[in-house]
């Protein structure tokens, strides 16, 4: 079964909300907003299904995406886990956007790490047409 985490990092000039959004755009799992410092927070979710990142794959479909969301997760696969980053204000409108560095995104990303025992099942999953 895989296990997939969720984290945005919210900027003292965003809302917690608006994050959120971006995040459930693309994750439907339950968020947790938890305060690191003083003014910065880190929206976060947990999940075990694969089907909790069902609207970024239908998302990618859609986009026509699959082989390049599949070309990445390959990328950063590392043993059993593998993640991407989204941009944060393309996930707020419901885009996809993958980057490769935090700093393609200057609010900061939003990252998905998913891991698990049949990672190629879940990479399946999610860039399958």
């Amino acid at each position: 079964m895989p296990r997939v985490t969720v984290e945005a990092e919210v900027r003292p000039t965003e809302s917690v909300e608006k994050v959120k959004k971006a995040v459930q755009n693309f994750f439907a799992g339950d968020l947790l907003v938890l305060e690191v410092r003083e003014g910065w927070f880190i929206v976060r979710g947990v999940s075990d299904s694969i089907e909790s990142l069902r609207a970024l794959r239908d998302r990618a479909r859609a986009e026509g995406i699959e082989p390049a969301l599949r070309s990445y997760l390959v990328k950063n696969r590392r043993g059993n886990t593998t993640s991407l980053m989204l941009h944060k204000q393309a996930a707020y409108v419901g885009r996809i956007s993958l980057i490769d560095t935090p700093k393609e995104s200057p609010l900061g990303p939003i990252t998905i790490t998913i891991e698990g025992d049949d990672l190629d099942q879940s990479i399946d999953y999610l860039t399958s047409s």
